[in-house]
């Protein structure tokens, strides 16, 4: 067996020892398994998870599934990237053990029973969601012990106290069941008090608030009960004004703040009451600060609104609108592009002036990108329509002096079409 793999890009090798024999990359949280093999953790949970029951190296039966961390190796291999620092290999951190299923249960017990101080039960839940913030597996842990019944009924059965505050972080960091969403939205008083924190002195709070209407809004497939939310007074107000919290202070905010009203907006019948309280003017103002998923959703909530009279109205007022639509075209992801040309051919199909904005934004272009693209078949008939409903409002050398584009007789069969 060689001593070392194949040199890296840094110039240095790594141990052949050192690296997972699943993955090839240098371990960070070496264990080894009852045959005696080691592998990195990530790797060989991903392995046993996929329903492997063997060891991959030696094939031999794992007779069980604890993993024993290999303290030794892994202090080698910080050595060995102190010493190769110079490399620019970065040393690798001592990873937190997985949490203990019995201290979990018992901190969960501690946390519910009634009979506990509060400063008890306060300070359970909150060596709880230490260790959820540590890893996906603490969370599969607690989850696995009914932690998030537990935690609905701490949130709803002391509501406006610290207690409540406390049980609704560590909540929103779990997917909940639908059964478990529809105990929520069912339940009047719940999302009225939810409601209530997205107004709370604490951001925080209003943000945990946000996050968990928007869980239990999206796992709720009934109709009815979705649109019961969305119609709880103030709800469009508080999601709305979380999202205009600055990202430097506040970085959840903008993220649930969106996944929230995309959730809300999902309703049909209550979109206008989100045009009402601002959403348009919103969304427009902090598009530029969304990341690409975030951004996604952005657009498909504008593109939802601007299927409201409202809503293009709302749009269409907006200066930035339209030359900002037309920016996102090809330069996001393709459901950016989607939902940006579906946006602007419900703002240009309701207003000329958005019309003569989209011209003057240079849409031409990005439509004879677009329709020439891998985009999707979706996103390519939405910029057909486009371009015949625009057709009307090109200068007139913008398609037969189309020097850049050999294509420009696509477009004019489309226009023509």
């Amino acid at each position: 067996m060689p001593g070392s793999l194949e040199p890296l890009d840094l110039g240095v090798q790594i141990p052949y020892h050192f690296r997972c024999p699943i993955s090839l990359e240098l371990m960070c949280d070496p264990v080894t398994v009852s045959t005696g093999q080691t592998y990195d953790r990530a790797s060989i949970e991903s392995w046993v998870a996929t329903g492997n029951t063997t060891c991959p190296v030696t094939r031999a039966p794992l007779t069980d599934f604890t993993l024993i961390p290999n303290h030794t190796l892994r202090r080698l291999i910080q050595d060995w990237c102190v010493a190769n620092r110079s490399f620019g290999v970065e040393r690798i951190p001592t990873p937190k053990q997985p949490a203990d299923p019995a201290l979990v249960r018992s901190l969960l017990t501690q946390a519910s029973s009634e009979s506990n101080a509060t400063h008890s039960r306060l300070t359970a839940l909150r060596r709880l969601r230490g260790l959820a913030r540590d890893s996906d597996k603490n969370r599969s842990v607690i989850s696995s012990l009914n932690a998030r019944e537990i935690l609905l009924q701490v949130v709803f059965a002391n509501m406006d106290s610290e207690l409540s505050h406390e049980s609704l972080a560590l909540l929103v960091m779990f997917p909940l069941g639908e059964s478990e969403c529809v105990s929520v939205v069912s339940d009047s008083d719940r999302i009225a008090y939810l409601s209530r924190l997205l107004f709370h002195s604490s951001i925080d709070v209003q943000i945990n608030s946000a996050a968990l209407i928007e869980i239990v809004v999206a796992g709720t497939r009934s109709p009815e009960l979705r649109a019961q939310v969305s119609n709880v007074d103030e709800i469009f107000e508080g999601v709305i004004e979380i999202m205009k919290n600055p990202i430097s202070s506040y970085p959840r905010a903008l993220k649930i703040g969106v996944k929230a009203l995309f959730a809300l907006c999902l309703v049909k019948q209550t979109r206008t009451k989100a045009v009402s309280a601002g959403a348009a003017e919103t969304l427009i103002d902090r598009l530029s600060d969304f990341e690409k998923c975030d951004a996604e959703r952005a657009l498909a909530t504008i593109e939802l609104l601007c299927r409201v009279p409202a809503g293009c109205a709302a749009f269409a007022a907006h200066a930035l609108t339209v030359p900002l639509l037309v920016k996102i075209i090809l330069k996001i992801s393709d459901r950016a592009t989607e939902y940006a040309a579906g946006a602007l051919l419900s703002l240009c199909s309701e207003s000329e002036m958005s019309q003569r904005d989209a011209v003057a934004a240079g849409v031409l272009t990005q439509l004879l990108l677009l329709v020439q693209s891998d985009c999707t078949d979706r996103a390519k008939r939405k910029a057909q329509l486009l371009l015949k409903l625009l057709r009307d409002s090109w200068p007139e050398d913008s398609i037969g002096n189309s020097d850049d584009f050999p294509c420009s007789e696509v477009v004019i069969r489309f226009c023509c079409s």
